[in-house]
């Protein structure tokens, strides 16, 4: 059995481009005890993935030069040589950027239950990205009735959930859009009540969008915006540093304005979060997730592609804005 794989051709410096990567296909090994086989069905594209590969400052070593793309992915178990992990099961976990991966129960994140929702949303909506949005808002953000939640980047497949999530709490849900397109669609489709094109002038936008400041800010992409976001803060608010996907490299280390005086005087707490802190709570949080899809109280959006050779290019495509829900490559 061949197996097809995207590996890292080059170390980039920033966001990775198609150049760096390869497609390979290789035969697939024999199991050893305490493996087993998973055929990838859905491979995520996210934008973690850039600290994945850069030599930079991250919470994982960065990918081998050689080795396959580090990538989350569903896939179904078609051979184990495992006591705990049965052919037909499906799994959700770090297989990478192929079409299948012999693992061991250390790769994998999460057992899927394929009645609990489609598939595909195990890599978004009840994968890391839907887990990110609840735990993250609800465990730091802990937005209350009438607060203003601003978020970055969203539109994406973070704060898309999000917007619905601070709306359900009773706060009051603005989008950071690169497109009035996606502001109008963050407004009709995720729970937001207006929207800012980072795109535009920023200063304008927030004192007409957040007149009373910004009680909880979920920023995913820091830079500018973020320098910008902070100093419009009310007192005791709350940032959630989720993301930073606007730097394109941290070396050397990029500077920005001070912010400590705003963090003073406005009281501010701010935390990083990292979905892999949270390992222990991904199955009841994916079930609520799931009940939110099931009573239509929550909605998702996927943008899926079919060929695997293009998945170095969604990467692209996802820090360019170009997707349109959350990113995937089906292979099966």
């Amino acid at each position: 059995m061949n197996n097809r794989q995207i590996t890292l051709k080059s170390r980039p410096v920033g966001i990775p481009q198609p150049e760096h990567f390869a497609l390979q296909t290789v035969p697939v090994p024999e199991l050893r005890d305490g493996e087993f086989l998973v055929e990838n069905l859905y491979l995520s594209v996210d934008p973690a993935q850039r600290g994945y590969v850069n030599d930079e400052n991250n919470y994982a070593p960065p990918v081998a030069i050689g080795a396959v793309m580090r990538a989350m992915a569903v896939g179904k178990v078609i051979a184990s040589k495992h006591a705990d992990i049965a052919v037909g099961q499906h799994l959700y976990g770090w297989f990478g950027w192929q079409d299948y991966c012999v693992a061991t129960p250390a790769a994998v994140l999460r057992r899927v239950d394929p009645a609990q929702a489609p598939l595909s949303t195990a890599a978004g909506l009840l994968g890391i990205n839907g887990l990110t949005a609840y735990l993250a808002l609800h465990d730091i953000g802990r937005p209350q009735p009438g607060e203003t939640v601003l978020v970055t980047a969203a539109a994406g497949a973070v704060g898309s959930i999000v917007g619905q999530l601070a709306r359900q709490a009773g706060a009051r849900a603005v989008a950071v859009v690169g497109s009035d397109e996606k502001g109008r669609q963050a407004i009709a489709d995720y729970g937001y009540e207006a929207f800012i094109n980072y795109r535009q002038p920023l200063e304008p936008q927030l004192k007409t969008s957040c007149p009373n400041g910004v009680n909880v800010f979920f920023d995913n992409t820091a830079g500018p915006i973020a320098d910008t976001v902070i100093r419009h803060m009310a007192w005791f608010g709350r940032v959630i540093q989720c993301g930073t996907m606007s730097i394109a490299s941290w070396v050397p280390n990029p500077t920005g304005p001070r912010i400590e005086r705003e963090i003073l005087t406005r009281r501010l707490r701010i935390e990083g979060f990292v979905i892999f802190d949270h390992l222990q709570r991904f199955d009841d949080t994916a079930a609520r997730l799931a009940a939110m899809l099931r009573d239509g109280s929550l909605r998702h959006a996927e943008d899926i592609g079919d060929d695997i050779a293009l998945a170095p290019q969604a990467l692209v495509d996802v820090y360019e804005g170009r997707n349109t829900g959350k990113k995937l490559i089906r292979l099966r």
